[in-house]
């Protein structure tokens, strides 16, 4: 979703490291071996954690006409994807590179071949293309693909971009999306009830009742740009001096916060010290079964979107069981089990109903089309802009 400005780990911070390849290499080794001839075709992907669910890559297993080696492997956070892009264009230093082979058995081609897809979100999009770690999908790749037809025209528009990364319809397709959310309001539903009413919409949070009981995300984009779509304009403004009555909503706006965080915005809303909170439904979904005293609703007005995505890393040759992969996971009925089982939304919009939803879930889930069509993507903006958000974001919050 968003561009963390944490440093990349030290790579000459490997003591530890290498002796734990030294103990492990062995069993790394013959596992390498174990897992086919040479010559067998093989898919290598590294998704996000939780994104695939396993009966999903069993049956696509069951759906290929010949025996293919799958490696599918879980990675923890997108920063961890976008770090490990990064990684694979980077050539090592000599140094670097014997410290690191003495402790494998087979050099270092084995453990750091780059995959044939990776998991990327559409906000690290411009920065994957700009900093040339990843490729376009072949034209003609694209023209085979059978469902790329079936996805809703503002998907298509988000992954073509020219090599600057920016949105153009002129560009070439970089990316194919799989899954996506959104950011939504989550509230304690008992702490409403005394009041009557319940959150539907941005305006909600700024009526008196709510003062110093709601925390937002520590976001510039997400906070400035919910105010944004309160006041009717795009979440997505790149001059945020023209809107006139901006700093005023949002200095009313932070009276009625009592923190912000990225990380910690749902404790105190589960024990009550809080009544409502803003945060992605990535976050949201997993406690809500486990926390039947919250609820969550997407915003009336819309709301920011965030995808999941599969790209190529630059470099790699295309295969052809990569993009079967690719339409494999936007057929309907592959697409609705990937929605319903990792609790998000499909791009390829299929047929739904309210009984195949738990119910703490169906009121993120069930209107996913509607919403799509109000909300917006957060796109990379000018960098004098990212100042006015941040400049702007950073003043109110002194206040």
């Amino acid at each position: 979703m968003y561009h963390p400005k944490s440093p990349i780990p030290n790579p000459q911070s490997i003591n530890r490291r290498s002796f734990l390849l030294g103990a492990g290499g062995l069993a790394l080794s013959q596992l390498l071996v174990g897992c086919g001839g040479s010559n067998q075709t093989k898919l290598n992907v590294q998704l996000l954690k939780g994104s695939i669910p396993s009966q999903v890559v069993s049956q696509f297993r069951q759906s290929l006409q010949q025996r293919v080696n799958l490696k599918f492997v879980p990675v923890e956070q997108i920063e961890h994807l976008f770090k490990q892009l990064q990684g694979w264009q980077e050539k090592p230093k000599t140094t670097d590179y014997q410290v690191w082979t003495r402790f494998l058995p087979f050099g270092q081609s084995e453990t750091v071949a780059a995959s044939d897809l990776m998991t990327l979100g559409d906000y690290w999009l411009k920065a994957a293309i700009e900093q040339k770690l990843i490729q376009p999908l072949a034209e003609l790749e694209v023209k085979q693909l059978k469902q790329w037809s079936a996805l809703d025209e503002r998907w298509q528009q988000l992954v073509t971009r020219n090599n600057q990364g920016d949105v153009d319809t002129q560009g070439e397709v970089w990316a194919a999306p799989y899954r996506w959310g959104s950011t939504v309001i989550v509230y304690h539903r008992e702490k409403f009830q005394r009041l009557g009413w319940t959150p539907q919409d941005w305006s909600d949070l700024w009526r008196d009742e709510l003062r110093s009981q709601i925390s937002l995300l520590n976001q510039p984009r997400e906070v400035i740009g919910l105010v944004l779509k309160k006041l009717g304009k795009s979440y997505n403004t790149d001059n945020l001096d023209t809107v006139p009555d901006l700093e005023k909503e949002l200095r009313t706006l932070n009276q009625q916060v009592k923190f912000y965080s990225s990380h910690n915005y749902l404790e105190p809303l589960i024990i009550g010290d809080t009544w409502l909170a803003v945060g992605w439904s990535s976050d949201i979904m997993p406690v809500l079964a486990r926390y039947p005293q919250l609820t969550a609703v997407i915003p009336k007005s819309g709301t920011a979107i965030w995808a999941d995505l599969w790209v190529r890393p630059a470099g790699v040759t295309q295969e052809a069981v990569s993009s079967q992969w690719i339409d494999f996971c936007w057929q309907p009925n592959i697409s609705k089990q990937i929605a319903l089982l990792t609790k998000s939304n499909s791009p390829i919009f299929p047929e739904i109903l309210s009984s195949d939803i738990q119910e703490p879930f169906r009121r993120l889930l069930q209107s996913n089309r509607e919403v799509f069509g109000k909300s917006e993507f957060l796109l990379s903006l000018p960098p004098s802009a990212i100042q006015q958000y941040e400049s702007l974001f950073a003043k109110i919050k002194q206040a």
